[in-house]
């Protein structure tokens, strides 16, 4: 597309927080979008200078500053950032007091709720409290099996206050699931709920919680939200260990003074895993340092949020947009919260949830617009004055939805499709207040970040696609895998195609103005007669058709090649005739090539995915070849590989 779908105003460019930044530190600059690709430079050749102006400009609470900004700078892994520094992650993101709202929670069930920064303060206070009896202390891991709810964000400050690793999962997972999680950081408490609400029902979580409890035998307390109310289960029916504690019982007591373990920056915070679909989930540890850097870079210059402004997005506690989120309350901005299905108890719940708060920075998923889309979500109809940003990811948006956001929700928003991971607990490439927003295409990489698109040979290239690559190192890097000798998994995981250097395993292009768009993963590729095709190319054209509501695409391994299969999720009372898989067929051919065209297209009942809503195409290409798909617990919906089992479709 040659013209954009939206352009910031001057008056919007002028006033953005990368502005100010720019003013500060490279007023030679000007403040338009012809100053982004010399900025973008700066900030990659000039590591030394870039990340010490985050720092200050984020106004970084440290007890001890650096004594060398990068050390080892050659070395990917193992240049070591800020070193000599002594900071506390939670301190920075508990740094403002007062009657202001730190957290707004809503629920799909109608609850709703209001947390002040004081009343965060004091929650965090006495949980750090509870946690230092219970012996834990620096480096020492903390786990959540919670909803998204205020008193997850709370345990997660009082832990890392401390200096012990916060780790956490959604109540949506499988015992299983968590167990293989959990299991492997030995974690010494466990925080839990009496369940959950999602699609208009309760969920009881205690039963899945003794499960696990068997499973974890480092784990000597238990923290119990009872989020269910005094109609939830009680504890008693469960035999509940006589370690249990409520939190009410936890927050009853007098909270002692709140104070925070300064430690080195890159000491670890967060403990992440990375889907467990095709292995054991790896446990990733990201350091305080570096996320708090990172998301500060990524929230206040990319996104331009700002103290007092509101932002949302939603997620789930085992998804790393929920880290990403809570570090805005480092920006002095409300927390947003919403917990439950967003279709429930209507197509509208979102929508009117965004009218109602006054939401300035409204976050889903690509998946979420697409059913939104399908759904007829007109939320246009709606007011939303303060609403300045949508921002998507999990999946590549298409550029279909890019129109339907404009069409249907605001035309004047700055609509930022962001692409990142677990593996950086933040972004490659994001949105950018500088610039247009053009259908289909990520706005920039990240500041500080080397992105590039390589071949095979490692040749850097524009306007072909090839792999996301990130050529020097950045703070945000994992610390390292745990349990991981010798880093092996972690090199294997990241630099073994090009030394030196990171794979990120996203299939993409650079285009000449400097976007970035994404054909999905590399390792789902498509290679029909040796031509690469990203699954992501064909969801796009596919799941604009209204007879479809979901896809997967894989390949089938075929009579010495390959050959594209194409499932579908139809909408209810749809067949799939003849006549609707030519229409597909002849619609992938107009808009993208024959090659693409899939060579089977079967319908399915559902599509699995992952807890955070990402379709897994390995998963289901093992099934379709009779191979295990290992961790299966590790999907929001396993039962629905059975679909893909023995297909006579497949055998001609």
């Amino acid at each position: 597309m040659t013209q954009p779908l939206w352009t910031p105003t001057a008056e919007r460019v002028r006033g953005s927080n990368l502005a100010r930044l720019m003013a500060e530190f490279r007023p030679d600059l000007p403040i338009s979008a012809a100053a982004w690709d010399p900025l973008w430079q700066w900030s990659v050749d000039r590591p030394a200078e870039f990340w010490p102006a985050v720092w200050q400009f984020g106004d970084v609470i440290a007890s001890r500053k650096w004594d060398s900004v990068l050390e080892d700078g050659e070395r990917m892994p193992g240049a070591r950032w800020f070193s000599g520094s002594r900071l506390n992650f939670a301190e920075n993101l508990l740094r403002f007091t007062g009657d202001d709202a730190a957290i707004v929670f809503r629920s799909e069930n109608g609850a709703r709720r209001t947390v002040s920064w004081d009343e965060l303060r004091n929650m965090v206070a006495a949980l750090r409290g509870y946690l230092i009896n219970c012996g834990v202390t620096v480096g020492d891991r903390v786990a959540a099996f919670l909803p998204n709810i205020p008193e997850t964000i709370a345990a997660m400050l009082a832990t890392t206050s401390i200096g012990a690793i916060w780790s956490s999962t959604s109540p949506d997972f499988g015992a299983r699931g968590v167990i293989e999680r959990f299991s492997q950081i030995e974690p010494k408490v466990l925080i839990t709920s009496d369940g959950y609400f999602y699609g208009g029902k309760a969920i009881d979580s205690i039963s899945r919680t003794e499960e696990i409890l068997r499973a974890l035998p480092t784990v000597r307390h238990v923290v119990l939200v009872r989020y269910h109310g005094p109609d939830g289960v009680p504890v008693s029916q469960h035999q509940a260990p006589s370690e249990w504690t409520t939190l009410e019982s936890i927050l009853a007591a007098t909270p002692p003074p709140l104070a925070f373990e300064q430690l080195p920056f890159d000491h670890p915070v967060y403990i992440l895993y990375s889907s467990g679909t095709t292995g054991v989930p790896k446990c990733i540890v990201h350091g305080a340092g570096g996320t708090l850097l990172q998301h500060i870079k990524e929230l206040a210059l990319h996104t331009d949020v700002k103290r007092g402004e509101r932002i949302f997005y939603f997620t789930t506690c085992g998804w790393m947009m929920w880290n990403w989120l809570v570090s805005s309350l480092a920006l002095g901005a409300t927390v947003q919260l919403f917990d439950g299905s967003p279709l429930t108890p209507s197509a509208e719940t979102l929508p009117i949830m965004l009218e109602e708060e006054g939401i300035q920075y409204f976050g889903t998923s690509a998946r979420y617009l697409l059913s939104a889309e399908k759904l007829h979500v007109t939320a246009k109809r709606r007011e939303f004055p303060k609403l300045r940003t949508i921002l998507s990811t999990g999946s590549p948006l298409p550029p279909s939805s890019f129109e339907y956001v404009y069409r249907e929700w605001k035309g004047d928003v700055a609509l930022a499709s962001i692409s990142g991971g677990t593996d950086i607990v933040s972004c490659f490439a994001l949105g950018n207040p500088l610039l247009p927003v053009y259908a289909g295409e990520i706005q920039s990489r990240g500041l500080g970040l080397a992105v590039d698109v390589f071949d095979e040979s490692g040749r850097a290239i524009v306007g072909e696609k090839g792999e996301l690559v990130c050529t020097k190192p950045f703070p945000a890097m994992p610390v390292k895998f745990w349990n991981d000798p010798g880093d092996e998994r972690y090199l294997a995981s990241y630099f073994a195609m090009y030394p030196n250097i990171w794979r990120h395993g996203d299939w993409v292009e650079l285009t000449p103005r400097g976007g970035l768009v994404i054909f999905g993963r590399s390792d789902a590729v498509l290679n029909p007669g040796g031509v690469r095709i990203g699954t992501a190319e064909i969801y796009r054209e596919v799941e604009q058709m209204k007879e479809i509501l979901e896809s997967v695409v894989t390949a089938q391994q075929w009579e010495n090649d390959e050959r594209i299969v194409l499932f579908v999720k139809l909408r209810p009372g749809v067949v799939l005739d003849d006549e609707l898989r030519e229409r597909i067929r002849k619609l992938i051919r107009a808009e993208l090539t024959p090659r693409h065209v899939p060579a089977k297209i079967i319908a399915v009942p559902d599509i699995p995915k992952t807890v955070s809503g990402k379709t897994v195409e390995l998963a289901v290409k093992n099934v379709i070849h009779g191979r295990p798909v290992k961790n299966a617990d590790a999907l929001a919906n396993p039962e629905a590989l059975a679909h893909f089992e023995n297909l006579s479709e497949l055998r001609d």
